[in-house]
């Protein structure tokens, strides 16, 4: 079994060994594992390199197989990519097969400097944005398995999430959030354009963080007027204080658009702050 290296830079003040960073007081008194448990589930962070391949696996199955996304054979069967290696990987397994059923990936602004930059900055020009890069996190390769979405995985990752950002000191999270590119069984943009219509009005950062697109998706060519519902995951970002960046990237790869949102920890809404606690 083959122990993750530890990172390079220090990612805190707290210097632990890699896996051991992420540990609660409960963890270090001798519980196995973080445990935020919504019916028999179980949280933690990969410390060996099989933990991370079962997250790969994960991914895998859901975007290749599930989505029809084109991805990287690194590895049979497994979705890698050059980020991988640089980032802290969460895991939520179910409690009594102990399989791996939702991921996360975590690029922190010390891994993100080695790496050469976020996978966000492939998709977009985030100039704006460096003045915040120190203390700012990547989210990014999120899935969960297409048996398990229910709320009560989605919480136990972001609970994880959070306590994560206020155990180092870190404030802003970014990533991309993918709108599938297949509505009515067809391949369009029109209800990526629609949602992106939608959300500008309601939800769009102040132009000083604005940030454009690599590859931008041709929202004037397109039908922005379908009612659409934005997926479950952005809906949930939006609730917790996330703002979208600017217009959507095209990902050929997976075939979606992509929006850049970001996250700061000041704004997330009382209500998570209680539930979300010690946050």
């Amino acid at each position: 079994m083959k122990e993750l290296p530890n990172p390079t830079f220090p990612i805190s003040q707290i210097e632990f060994p890699r896996g051991s960073l992420h540990q609660s007081p409960r963890h270090q008194m001798g519980v196995n594992c973080t445990q935020i448990e919504k019916s028999a589930i179980e949280v933690s962070w990969a410390k060996h390199q099989d933990e991370v391949r079962e997250a790969q696996k994960l991914r895998y199955e859901v975007f290749a197989n599930e989505m029809g996304a084109r991805l990287a054979r690194t590895m049979e069967g497994h979705d890698i990519d050059l980020f991988d290696d640089y980032c802290e990987h969460l895991l939520v397994r179910e409690g009594h097969t102990q399989k791996v059923i939702g991921t996360y990936r975590v690029l922190t602004p010390a891994q993100a400097k080695r790496a050469g930059g976020t996978y966000t900055d492939t998709e977009f020009d985030l100039t704006r944005l460096r003045f915040m890069r120190e203390r700012m996190v990547e989210l990014g390769r999120s899935c969960v398995h297409a048996e398990h979405r229910h709320g009560g995985v989605i919480l136990a990752l972001w609970g994880a999430l959070f306590e994560f950002m206020s155990r180092n000191q870190l404030d802003t999270m970014i990533g991309c959030a993918s709108i599938p590119m297949l509505h009515n069984g067809m391949v369009s943009g029109d209800a990526a354009a629609s949602m992106w219509r939608q959300l500008a009005k309601s939800h769009l950062a102040s132009v000083e963080f604005h940030v454009r697109p690599r590859l931008p998706l041709p929202i004037d060519e397109l039908d922005g007027n379908l009612p659409v519902e934005p997926p479950a995951l952005i809906k949930g970002y939006l609730r917790l204080g996330a703002k979208i960046l600017g217009a959507p990237a095209w990902d050929p790869d997976f075939n979606t658009a992509d929006l850049p949102m970001l996250m700061q920890v000041k704004d997330l809404p009382l209500r998570y702050r209680k539930h979300f606690a010690g946050v």
